[in-house]
């Protein structure tokens, strides 16, 4: 009889919320970044599950690619510049009973050694799985067969920006396009253009506006980021189908918004679609 224990990794790169739980765990904020006189910052970490749970927490490096998915990278891409030797993080793991909460401090190190520009790196954190379900005993029907065991392995990661100096950045909204497909819902392509020395981050909202000027929000999306150095970032989202829409007359409003907390924050970015 042959056992293969086959660990899945399911990890979470980049959270566009301010806080998010994934296999329990809770992190708040989901973003740091030392762009000031501040040296030390602080997450929150909360067990949101039943069960007891060990997380390590490490630093790893992060590629965004075009369409916002991530690979895992040791040496920076041309423009890009890591964070993770101005860093220092403690405790390096944690473990949480249930509902149970704990503060990992992050502190700003080496700051004479920066020069002007953007830093990013991203702080892990891997759930370590229980031993009891890794040991226990699998029955087999036939001692000759492989069983393969699936041990889910919850990952998060949040990135860690430093930036010094003024910032030069900018957005664009261009390539603008809508599908409005029979029986299916619409969906609007566009790409946010980055230009300057640092990444930018901000929510995209959609407005339909009518003929007669009557405006519906019709999509909206949290934290959308575009990291150094990618100078661009695809985007694609399904639109509401609600009463008092024709997406063949009016027009599409799509805004790029700073989150602040002002009642109606001024947008980054901010273009039209004309419908027909």
């Amino acid at each position: 009889m042959r056992i293969i224990h086959l660990l899945t990794f399911i990890t979470l790169l980049l959270f566009p919320l301010l806080s998010s739980a994934q296999g329990n765990l809770l992190i708040t904020p989901m973003r740091v970044i030392f762009d000031g006189q501040k040296r030390i910052q602080e997450l929150n970490l909360a067990n949101t599950g039943q069960d007891t749970a060990r997380y390590l927490i490490s630093i790893i490096e992060i590629r965004m690619n075009s369409n916002g998915t991530f690979d895992k990278i040791t040496e920076p891409d041309s423009g890009q510049l890591f964070a993770s030797s101005f860093l220092r993080f403690f405790p390096k793991s944690v473990t949480l009973a249930p509902g149970e909460a704990q503060l990992v401090k992050v502190q700003l190190i080496k700051t004479g050694q920066l020069q002007a520009g953007e830093y990013r790196s991203h702080i892990y954190f891997r759930a370590v799985p229980d031993p009891k379900v890794q040991g226990e005993p699998i029955k087999l029907k036939d001692s000759s067969s492989i069983s393969v065991s699936l041990t889910p392995v919850f990952g998060i990661s949040i990135p860690v920006i430093i930036r010094t100096g003024p910032s030069d950045a900018q957005v664009n909204l261009t390539d603008i396009s809508l599908r409005t497909p029979e029986n299916a819902p619409a969906h609007l392509n566009m790409v946010v253009r980055r230009s300057g020395n640092h990444s930018v981050y901000g929510d995209i909202n959609i407005d339909y506006v009518s003929e007669k000027g009557k405006i519906i929000t019709v999509a909206s999306v949290k934290g959308l980021a575009v990291y150094t150095p990618n100078v661009f970032r695809q985007f694609q989202l399904e639109l509401d189908n609600k009463p008092g829409i024709d997406y063949h007359n009016g027009k599409l409003r799509i805004s790029y918004i700073k989150p602040s907390k002002d009642a109606v924050p001024d947008p980054m970015a901010q273009t039209e679609l004309q419908l027909h």
